[in-house]
């Protein structure tokens, strides 16, 4: 037996909304990207030298020029990202799906931007293709690029839509597609074949492929061949990860992953998408949140490594990794845990926040108009899929309490700011100080569920020239709003919203999570303003 020490981590390792993982490893550093959809910027990058402690990278897609997503309905936008490294460049590979859910038709343009470091700066993107979503890149070891990506038949229904993975090579020289387009793997009987990742190890080419839609049939299928163009032989113990038929364990929907050599070259480490459902429930308001494993290979297959040492295909609640390659050892650290307050004296809090589908301007955001705050300008409505003045933070755990102090003085009925809890555009909740002709100033709670489902809470008078304190407090399915203007005395506002109502789950499609923060509206002129001093975000880790 080792006497090796180990360090254990806790899964998840990205905690709250970071879907469709692809791990890279690279000049002595691991990177993780995962998907944001209508969130922008688009793809979240986050980094870590020994896979304990991980820190937010500015993300990549952060300017018009790279991702213009105004107008795409929720759950658009940015589908499961791939980054790799090559000769001395990061690869970049997105989806900037257009339509997904209306008609038979997927629209899904896919592009490669790449960048010699991970911080930027980021060339302009070059179109790929658009026969699928789930684009990747394989760096083979003779110098050819290989990209690859799940193929959509709309001519059929069903699973069978997901009708394999294609194969073109890529000329970085001319930056196209060049050769002829080859459908390399079908998938198992699992069915609905994506996410797919190609990988060489010991004279193999192995398939890593997500399989059983994203949802409690989620799963990563693995196969192998000599030959690139395939035929894969599929995993003697497929699937390599899964929760299915697993109810009781911690992380479920586990599948769409991918795999990295450690930094010494000694282990293999996966990364895969899972989801932590609510005690009781099935509902994920998390997200689904990126999970990690050791693989561990065996007859020149992968098997993920219990923490008792077994090999299971269930998604490990914990994973050891060697002490020595860990400097600190005191704690698991996650972008934005425990207790932060976000001031806005400098830039620094956007890396915790994101607005919808366009970049900030200064026309809707600035911290530069009064010094020491963030002043959002009105924009179009909570509805709206275009301009939308809102920064929001994705939730992390099920235990939370966030807390902003505003200055808004609203003079017109269509001007409101707050505090927003929201899924997508139909199904949040909104604490919101407007203007009402007959009481002035007010607060009020509206609710906005599916179906147009639209209901407006009670409007409470409050003061003129004053600043309001709003405050969310989660407790798993339960969330408080309360409100106060002296910072001290909180006063609830009714009713108490069902938090289960933001997620996957409840929707019975879409792949984001549940955000909370500030938002500012102003549908007569697009101009009227709400100073924010601060945002706090504390959490039950």
């Amino acid at each position: 037996m080792s006497n090796e020490k180990k360090v254990r981590i806790q899964n998840p390792i990205l905690r709250g909304f970071h879907a469709d993982p692809s791990i890279c490893m690279a000049n002595g550093e691991y990177y993780i990207a995962n998907s944001t959809f209508e969130w922008y910027p688009g793809v979240e990058l986050s980094r870590s030298k020994d896979l304990v402690h991980w820190t937010a990278v500015p993300s990549p897609l952060s300017e018009k020029r790279l991702l213009d997503m105004a107008g795409e309905i929720p759950s658009c936008g940015i589908w499961a990202p791939c980054l790799s490294y090559s000769d001395g460049l990061f690869y970049l590979i997105y989806t900037n799906v257009r339509n997904w859910n209306f008609g038979t038709m997927k629209d899904t343009p896919n592009f490669l931007t790449t960048a010699p470091s991970i911080e930027g700066p980021w060339s302009d993107p070059v179109f790929m293709n658009a026969s699928g979503f789930d684009a990747s890149m394989f760096h083979d070891d003779d110098g050819k690029h290989w990209y690859i990506n799940m193929e959509w038949d709309h001519r059929k229904t069903g699973p069978r839509q997901f009708s394999g993975i294609l194969m073109r090579e890529y000329d970085p020289k001319k930056k196209q597609l060049v050769g002829e387009r080859k459908k390399i793997f079908t998938g198992t009987d699992i069915g609905m074949v994506e996410g797919p990742h190609l990988y060489k190890r010991n004279g193999y080419y192995y398939i890593a492929a997500a399989e059983g839609g994203t949802f409690y049939e989620h799963a990563i299928s693995v196969g192998r061949s000599k030959n690139i163009e395939g035929p894969y032989e599929v995993h003697p113990c497929n699937p390599l990860i899964s929760s299915y038929n697993h109810p009781d364990i911690l992380l479920q929907r586990a599948g769409h992953g991918s795999w990295c050599s450690s930094i010494d070259g000694k282990r293999t480490y996966l990364v895969y998408l899972c989801g932590r459902p609510l005690p009781g429930t099935k509902d994920c308001v998390l997200g689904r949140e990126t999970g990690l494993a050791e693989i561990e290979w065996k007859d020149d297959w992968p098997y993920v490594v219990q923490p008792d040492g077994t090999l299971q295909n269930t998604p490990p609640e914990y994973v050891d990794v060697p002490a020595e390659t860990v400097k600190d050892t005191s704690a698991q650290s996650y972008p934005g845990d425990g207790h932060k307050r976000y001031t806005f004296t400098n830039e620094d809090f956007l890396l915790d926040f994101k607005t919808l589908r366009s970049p900030l301007t200064e026309n809707r955001c600035s911290i530069k108009d009064r010094p020491g705050y963030l002043r959002l300008k009105g924009g179009q409505s909570l509805w709206s899929f275009y301009d939308q003045s809102i920064l929001a933070r994705r939730q992390e755990s099920f235990v939370f309490t966030a807390e902003t102090k505003m200055e808004f003085e609203p003079d017109y009925f269509q001007q409101y700011a707050g505090l927003v809890y929201r899924y997508d555009e139909e199904t949040q909740y909104v604490l919101q100080v407007t203007w009402n002709e007959e009481k002035g100033k007010v607060l009020q709670l509206n609710t906005l569920m599916p179906e147009n489902t639209f209901k407006q809470g009670l409007e409470i008078p409050i003061k003129q020239n004053v600043p309001v304190w709003l405050r969310l407090s989660v407790n798993y399915k339960t969330a408080v709003f309360s409100w106060s203007q002296d910072g001290k005395t909180f006063h609830e506002i009714r009713p108490v919203c069902d938090a289960s109502k933001l997620s996957d789950e409840f929707h019975n499609e879409g792949f984001t999570g549940a955000f909370v923060g500030m938002f500012c509206v102003d549908t007569e002129l697009y101009k009227k303003h709400a100073d924010f001093e601060y945002f706090d975000y504390s959490q039950e880790l």
